[in-house]
């Protein structure tokens, strides 16, 4: 019989305003009828299996697991327990753990139920893993991983639109977690009409960004300013940015980017022609003392324009 067993950990966070919940998982694998994996025996798996067998499964590959862990909110510090068998797939049984008992979910699954409530300390000691040091284990974890766990940043929100009869595009970036979430509104009121909400995407350096276009084509615009696109992050930050005709980027922008590309390009110019400069002074300045190194001079020249 081959039993594997795999233990992974996960830290997941249900976001919201008011906090943060995370959880510790194990995951426990044992399977039999697989071959070429490495054994590993546990107590109770290796019976379970047994069991399972002689109630006259048929052969082939055949999987138990075992899923226990615990949950904590990083606000209100409450925190629970749980733990779960599988077969194949399947629910199997649970842990009740304030009667201290084994609920069994499938028929095939009370013989297994008995057997693990027939040992004594087992139930007690599986209990005070779970509301104790389970929880214990993960603060622990969230505090060493604390640096991105708990890392916070705000994003840069820019007013985008490609011609002036396209939607004008709210596009915040460079914000971590990925908890937040991003709306047009005015005067207070949370629009849901002219607004299409675009896909919260990662960044390279593991930071994320999203938008949200507003349709403004029928609108007013002295009424321009009345509408507001609003950042807000699971932290409690938030950011508003204004609908103000001043602060939207278009492709005819010559700023910015743009502004710098022309200012190389005059630099460029202006490089070639005092290279174009000197390489006449240079050859005019050979012709005359008659030098047998004109050609290198010439060639250093060129080679000055060429870098």
């Amino acid at each position: 019989m081959r039993i594997l067993v795999f233990l992974v950990l996960v830290g997941i966070g249900t976001h919201g305003t008011a906090g943060v919940t995370r959880s510790l998982k194990n995951l426990f694998t044992a399977s039999s009828g697989v071959t070429n994996f490495p054994e590993f025996v546990v107590q109770t798996f290796k019976e379970a299996l047994d069991i399972i067998h002689s109630f006259n499964q048929t052969g082939g590959v055949h999987v138990v697991q075992l899923m226990n862990g615990c949950e904590w909110d990083d606000e209100t510090d409450e925190d629970k327990s749980f733990g779960q068998f599988g077969y194949n797939g399947e629910e199997f049984i649970s842990l009740d753990l304030e009667r201290g008992t084994w609920n069994a979910l499938k028929p095939v699954a009370v013989n297994i139920k008995h057997m693990l409530e027939q040992k004594k300390p087992l139930i007690p000691l599986y209990k005070y893993y779970l509301t104790q040091e389970c929880t214990e284990w993960l603060k622990k974890y969230v505090n060493y991983g604390r640096s991105s766990l708990l890392r916070t940043d705000l994003p840069s929100v820019s007013l985008l639109q490609k011609s002036p009869s396209s939607p004008v595009g709210c596009h915040a970036t460079a914000f971590y977690p990925d908890r937040a979430v991003m709306f047009w509104r005015k005067d207070g009121e949370e629009l849901h009409e002219n607004v299409e909400h675009g896909e919260m995407l990662p960044n390279h350096d593991g930071s994320f960004q999203m938008s949200v276009d507003l349709n403004i084509s029928s609108f007013p615009a002295e009424d321009w300013k009345k509408y507001q696109c609003v950042f807000h992050h699971s932290g409690g930050e938030h950011i508003v940015t204004v609908l103000d005709p001043a602060e939207i980027r278009t492709n005819n922008d010559t700023t910015g980017i743009t502004s710098a590309e022309g200012d190389l390009s005059y630099i460029y110019i202006i490089a070639a022609v005092a290279a174009l400069a000197l390489i006449a002074v240079i050859g005019f300045v050979a012709y005359k003392r008659k030098r047998p190194n004109t050609f290198h001079l010439l060639t250093a020249a060129l080679s000055s324009l060429r870098n």
